[in-house]
């Protein structure tokens, strides 16, 4: 038989995915992301962010003095010069 004499199998549809399954795949692409090593692909948890920011990134924004002396975060702390403060 030559190409142009096959008939031509119809396609396979894929099926449709059923609620949970759906909902399992959702849960799973907010909590991991896929990334290539080596070139393979390896699924990695996604890094954790507050209101699209890097925990550190957002303490260091948001927090105020008191708050980062409480929990020891010195190195956040802003710098305090007095020669500001007399004039």
């Amino acid at each position: 038989m030559t190409r142009s004499t096959a008939k031509k199998q119809p396609k396979k549809q894929k099926r449709k995915l059923t609620a949970a399954e759906r909902k399992a795949r959702r849960e799973r692409k907010e909590k991991f992301m896929t990334i290539f090593i080596n070139g393979k692909q390896k699924r990695v948890p996604r890094p954790q962010l507050i209101e699209g920011l890097p925990p550190d990134e957002f303490i260091a924004r948001n927090a105020d003095p008191i708050w980062l002396h409480q929990n020891e975060l010195w190195e956040l702390m802003p710098e305090f010069d007095p020669v500001d403060e007399s004039e």
